[in-house]
């Protein structure tokens, strides 16, 4: 058995017993609610464990291009749940949206598994061109030049020259190529499968709409305001939502890459179809919570009767086109970003100005406060599956204590140290909370970015003992995560459980959605940092290891310092601010 995955069941039996004991005391439907989303999750995060080595080592595309795709993709999964909570607290009900959300999702995912003939890289040189070869997969993948029937690997010399190692040289090809007097290029791109991929992604972006802040609502909506059981309840159900990435990353990312992509992202797949299984089974344990405030009126259509509720659906699916195209392109969502920030903004202020009190008026400009903060410690957190994921597959020695990883499978730091951290935060929360010694949200959110912050600065400190081979210990990598973590567990199920508490009854899953529109940017600020990151790969290899880690090294300090300054001016700001909670805890 796989080292890790031993490891994983360890981990998963010792911390899931204390967990369970716990659903006790809690509503039966959260029970249900966990088990959904750790499948979704599953789904998601075995996905994200791969894609930026999907793009770069099987499309070949470059690091800039590749962040591009990926921070769009990640952008419109978290921008559109602004459309899935409003349609839900207006017309479907949460229940009806997160099933919808499922099945869309199941259908994403296994289209990823189709992957279509990998992508070549091709040198060219005095009008001659020569292929470059890809042998084995993950961390034993290796890329080399094909001349005259025999490989070769190369090298990078002063200057940005290329070395080609062991090749005697010859009057068309020589052993060292000047920086200019070579191009690259990549050839074979199998368009059908880049569609696909588009494609899968933008039903996994349309699912994520309807599914994510509903189901986070649904949480809040098993507790009373003040009911003691909420923040822990959270908590719980963020074990779940961590318990599911956690084996994602493992299972997924081993056989996405030692078997095949399709392996990887069609596992995921199945873990979608669970969870959609596990919610359809477990909605009677809900109570009918999560349903639609009216019932469905027929209306006729030109396709016949047709309510309200179907007619959702059929537009949804018709948006497949232009998520499609949103996907590759990167500066619309941005601009998307900006136009959806400033509507949903206004529709509050609207509403502050009109139908709310000055208490509930307060309390929302302190979950856009908070919000704000949220968007910071998200675009540093977020670079796991980007910058992170790539810097431990280029500049990480991937073995610790005898066992070796793939890239992807250091993605399962964060969830492993969840599912150990998580139990004792929700009991640490519940401790305080009784004795009302508790700190306010806005004074947890500063902790989270200092935390994020010193993670990033971890690594800058580690990078003095990578080898010759320019690698990082692994163990350095892992402690950036324990402070990633420490600090997600700091805001994100307090975050989650503050929206559901400054909300009015009527904006719960809006001002959720809300929520996720800062990961929204954080997802596209994230790409953008990543793209700071970006290195001269052939064949998704990269060229120049030293280059790579100083690239890294250069742009960690800096986010870890600014991290880290935010988080002590909100931490200050922290004492005036939770005056606008009035009372909420």
């Amino acid at each position: 058995m796989n080292s890790i995955i031993l490891i994983g069941l360890v981990i998963t039996f010792l911390t899931l017993i204390p967990v369970w004991r716990q659903f006790k005391s809690h509503p039966r439907g959260l029970l249900v609610l966990f088990f959904a989303e750790m499948w979704e999750r599953f789904s998601y995060y075995g996905m994200r464990a791969l894609l930026i080595f999907y793009l770069t080592q099987h499309f070949l595309f470059d690091d800039e291009t590749a962040q591009g795709f990926y921070g769009s993709y990640t952008s419109l999964v978290y921008l559109t749940p602004l459309i899935g909570g409003i349609l839900a607290d207006r017309y479907l009900g949460t229940r009806k949206a997160v099933a919808f959300g499922a099945l869309l999702l199941v259908a994403g995912h296994f289209l990823m598994a189709y992957e279509g003939k990998p992508a070549q890289q091709i040198l060219t040189y005095n009008n001659q061109s020569y292929d470059f070869v890809v042998t084995g997969r993950g961390s034993s993948r290796a890329v080399q030049i094909k001349i005259s029937d025999k490989l070769y690997g190369f090298s990078p010399d002063k200057d940005g020259a290329l070395l080609i190692n062991g090749y005697e040289g010859s009057e068309q090809l020589p052993t060292r190529l000047e920086k200019d007097s070579y191009s690259l290029s990549v050839t074979g791109r199998d368009q059908t499968a880049q569609n696909v991929l588009f494609l899968a992604l933008s039903f996994i972006i349309l699912g994520v709409s309807f599914l994510k802040p509903n189901i986070s609502s649904l949480v809040g909506q098993l507790y009373e305001k003040n009911d003691p059981r909420r923040d822990p309840g959270f908590t719980l159900y963020y074990y779940g939502i961590n318990l599911g990435a956690f084996w994602a990353s493992i299972l997924c990312g081993l056989l996405g890459q030692t078997v095949g992509w399709w392996a990887g992202f069609g596992l995921a797949g199945i873990g979608m179809l669970a969870g959609w299984v596990v919610f359809v089974w477990g909605a009677p344990m809900l109570e009918g919570r999560g349903e639609p405030n009216e019932p469905a009126i027929l209306k006729q259509s030109f396709i016949g009767p047709l309510n309200k509720e179907w007619g959702i659906y059929l537009l949804s699916i018709l948006g497949l086109g232009l998520l499609w195209l949103l996907v590759q392109r990167h500066e619309v969502v941005g601009y998307l970003l900006m136009a959806g920030s400033i509507l949903i903004l206004s529709y509050l202020a609207y509403l502050m100005m009109t139908s709310l009190t000055k208490i509930e008026s307060h309390r929302i400009i302190l979950a856009i406060i908070l919000i704000f903060a949220a968007t910071v410690f998200f675009t540093l957190f977020e670079q796991a599956g980007s910058s992170l994921n790539q810097f431990a597959n280029r500049n990480t020695e991937l073995s610790l204590a005898g066992i070796s990883l793939q890239a992807s499978q250091t993605q399962s730091f964060n969830t492993g140290f969840i599912l150990i951290l998580a139990p004792i935060f929700s009991a640490l929360w519940a401790f305080l909370g009784r004795r009302d010694r508790d700190f306010s949200a806005p004074m947890k959110f500063s902790f989270a970015l200092v935390q994020v912050g010193l993670g990033f600065l971890v690594l800058v400190y580690g990078a003095q003992f990578a080898g010759d081979d320019h690698k990082v210990p692994l163990i350095f990598l892992m402690l950036a995560y324990l402070f990633h973590t420490t600090g997600e567990l700091f805001i994100s199920p307090v975050g989650l459980s503050q929206m559901t508490k400054l909300a009015t009854a009527s904006l719960i899953s809006t001002l959720m959605a809300v929520w996720f529109l800062a990961s929204a940017w954080a997802q596209w600020l994230g790409s953008i940092i990543a793209k700071l990151t970006a290195t001269k790969t052939i064949a998704g290899q990269v060229l120049d290891p030293a280059a790579s880690l100083a690239t890294y090294v250069k742009v960690f300090q800096d986010i870890g310092l600014y991290a880290i300054g935010i988080g002590i001016l909100l931490f200050f700001l922290s004492f005036a601010l939770k005056k606008l909670a009035h009372g909420i805890k």
